[in-house]
């Protein structure tokens, strides 16, 4: 895989996303220390693995996930080798078993689509719909790689900066999780 690295925001290209050149600009308004790697796009999480290894830091695995009545959306940041279960998630936050939510909302919603959800859509979602929830594991790692609303880019932060500037800046709250894989 071809990658190109960049401390802080690549240059700014004219087929740029609005989506991803918000999410610099961003970034840089709340003072993130961040590294930004260029790559091939990226659609599964053993894709991500060499990007992960070039870059040195986790890629969480993320999923938008909504109820029945797609009243009550839900961002999942949870380790990439954990094994998803709907039924573990619901049991957990309380709620109806819940399903993927679709490309529509993905879109509407976090500006993204399919291969590059990620907690950086949050900032397009100033009704604040989502539901950030992260398993409990993810909070050991120091830092995180997340894509900046498209799947051909992957920037790394430290958790902190996350949790503490990013999602807050965002209008947004999360949920910790300790996320079983049984039930």
């Amino acid at each position: 895989m071809k990658a190109t690295e960049y401390k802080g925001h690549p240059p700014y290209k004219a087929d740029m996303s609005i989506f991803e050149r918000n999410t610099y600009t961003f970034l840089d308004k709340l003072g993130v220390n961040y590294t930004t790697l260029y790559h091939s796009p990226v659609f599964t999480m053993e894709e991500c693995a060499e990007v992960e290894n070039k870059l040195g830091t986790a890629i969480p695995k993320n999923l938008f996930l909504c109820n029945r009545q797609k009243t009550q959306f839900y961002l999942l940041m949870m380790p990439g080798s954990k094994v998803f279960k709907t039924r573990c998630l619901s049991a957990e936050l309380g709620c109806a078993r819940l399903s993927f939510a679709d490309e529509r909302n993905m879109s509407d919603i976090l500006g993204i689509h399919p291969g590059a959800v990620s907690p950086m859509g949050l900032i397009n979602d100033a009704a604040q719909r989502v539901l950030l929830v992260i398993d409990k594991e993810l909070l050991q790692c120091k830092t995180i790689g997340c894509h900046p609303c498209v799947n051909t880019a992957t920037v790394r932060l430290s958790m902190e900066d996350l949790l503490q500037k990013v999602v807050p800046q965002s209008g947004h709250e999360f949920r910790t999780i300790n996320l079983k894989t049984e039930s």
